[in-house]
């Protein structure tokens, strides 16, 4: 298709486009923003390495889906983990030929997919893969056994050349937030523009009153640091509801006192309600990004957050919360100590969030994918290729 094609909403019509992902065996924010593109792109196939659609909404088992040889091996679907060694393979094997347009939202491997010459190829990066680059951190804070331990070294050299090696096959880099963009030029050489990821803001609405307690919502693994949360509200004695479920959570109930509740799962309508009705949402680990405090501030509440990642870029402090700087359960105690003494305004909260509107992040990303793409059709028409 040559440059100036035709558009809907911005979105390139007459490509042939393919998505790529890096696995679908559970639901979370790079799951959300996966559909936010594919909402994009209907029509376009998802290559991934393992799909596993009884973790993933009804929605998701409508597309067009194309897993790797991958989704075949036994045990893969809950423990994706132990065949990591694998997985450069997968995504070198899929055949992305004939695509004009890929689009990969990858938090690991994904981006390393093969494409033409004549393919354009942007990824939106969730993270340069922690595991790979961030490995100290990682072990500490998944609390891996000691074979885990022992064993993972063995390949995380060689699966680190690999990733540097395929970053060098995509043609743009997107990061969601400036901290991922550091990180995307540090590890691998490249620039990356920051587009951030969606907010279903429309969801939420805020609401006049003010609750009495404080909020979490999370998975419950260690590093989401919920720990710091619990043993803060055990010293405050205020109430704090958690919402949510994963390994963490007997080992939470074990060190809260009765002022700390935990939900379990529960439904969007009950996450909604919950969240418009909180005192302020707690946010105490650090995240590339952090959607989920951003859906607080969409229904008008105020966020405590750590002071580090996607904090920095979504909460403005003393306006839309409040950040604490130490990664410890004095510094958090002490900012609600602070945060009890302010009033914060639901409505300019909620405009705030709007600048992350679903709406926001999809126009940016047509606009952008349009850009690059008529450069790259001119480009080639110009070379004869």
């Amino acid at each position: 298709m040559p440059p100036g094609a035709i558009h809907r909403e911005g979105v390139l019509l007459g490509l042939k486009v393919a998505i790529v992902c890096s696995w679908l065996n559970q639901y979370g924010g790079a799951e959300r923003v996966l559909a936010a593109v594919h909402e994009m792109y209907p029509e376009a196939p998802i290559y991934t390495s393992i799909f596993w659609p009884k973790a993933l909404p009804p929605a998701f088992q409508k597309w067009d889906v194309r897993p790797s040889f991958l989704n075949r091996l036994p045990w893969i679907h809950r423990h994706h983990q132990w065949f990591l060694p694998l997985y450069p393979y997968a995504f070198d094997q899929l055949d992305l030929s004939g695509y004009d347009l890929v689009l990969s939202v990858s938090s690991a491997f994904a981006h390393g997919v093969v494409t033409g010459p004549k393919t354009l190829h942007v990824c939106y990066c969730l993270t340069p893969a922690r595991f790979l680059w961030d490995y100290p951190h990682y072990v500490a804070r998944e609390g891996l056994n000691r074979l885990a331990r022992l064993v993972i070294p063995l390949f995380v050299y060689n699966l680190r050349l690999w990733d540097r090696v395929a970053a060098d096959r995509v043609d743009h880099f997107l990061a969601i937030s400036g901290a991922v963009q550091q990180r995307i030029q540090k590890f691998y050489h490249c620039s990356a523009e920051v587009i951030y990821p969606p907010v279903d803001v429309e969801r939420f609405s805020p609401s006049s009153e003010r609750g009495d307690y404080y909020l979490i919502a999370s998975r419950l693994v260690p590093y989401k640091r919920i720990d710091l949360a619990v043993k803060a509200f055990n010293q405050l004695g205020l109430p704090l509801w958690v919402v949510g479920d994963g390994r963490d959570r007997r080992a939470l109930e074990s060190m809260a006192a009765s002022n700390v509740r935990f939900l379990g799962r529960v439904s969007d309508v009950e996450l909604e309600r919950h969240l418009s009705g909180c005192r302020a949402f707690v946010f105490p680990g650090e995240e590339d990004f952090g959607i989920a405090q951003l859906e607080a501030q969409a229904a008008g509440r105020p966020v405590i957050a750590y002071a580090g990642g996607g904090a920095l870029e979504t909460v403005r402090e003393g306006q839309t919360g409040l950040l604490f700087r130490e990664p410890t359960p004095e510094s958090l105690a002490e900012t609600v100590r602070r945060f009890e003494n302010i009033r914060f305004d639901p409505l300019a909260i909620r405009e705030h969030a709007q600048r992350f509107s679903r709406a926001v992040f999809q126009q940016k990303l047509a606009d952008f994918v349009r850009q690059k793409y008529d450069q790259h059709a001119g480009v080639g028409a110009g070379s004869g290729s």
